[in-house]
Formats: C-alpha cells, sequence, structure tokens
C-alpha cells in the first residue's frame, strides 16, 4: 500500500478524525469510501467499465469510451 501525504483544514481534518471515531473506522477507508462514491477508479477498472459499456450498448470503440466517459462523470456528480 503506498502512502500519502495530504493536507486538510483543521476544520476537516477534526471532522475527519471525529467521524471516524465514531463510526469505528480508520481515516483511510472513509477517505477510500470518498474516493470509490466520487468515481476515482483505477486504469484496468476503467477498462472493464469501457468493456462493458461496449459490450452492452454493441457500440464500436470510440462510442463505448465515450459511453463510458459519460457514466463515470454522471456518477462522480451524484
Amino acid at each position: 500500500m503506498s502512502r500519502l501525504t495530504i493536507t486538510l483544514d483543521d476544520q476537516m481534518h477534526r471532522a475527519l478524525k471525529e467521524t471516524a471515531a465514531r463510526q469505528g473506522r480508520t481515516i483511510t477507508s472513509i477517505i477510500e469510501e470518498s474516493l470509490r462514491l466520487r468515481g476515482i477508479r483505477d486504469q484496468a477498472s476503467a477498462r472493464a467499465l469501457v468493456a462493458q459499456a461496449r459490450e452492452r450498448a454493441r457500440l464500436a470503440p470510440g462510442k463505448a469510451l465515450e459511453l463510458a466517459v459519460e457514466e463515470t462523470r454522471a456518477t462522480r456528480e451524484g
């Protein structure tokens, strides 16, 4: 697992620590969940999404990629 240093506003950091304690979770698990909910994916997951879109829609590769990008954006925007 890679390590990462981030800078948070003091109030946000405090809220994150309190939430982690209240939920009995780690800060890492909360951040990872937040990234997943925002649609952040590794390259393999993104490729799988493209393949799934292509198969489901029976589209040409370019159109499938366009659809995957649209679906990813929609997921990120909630």
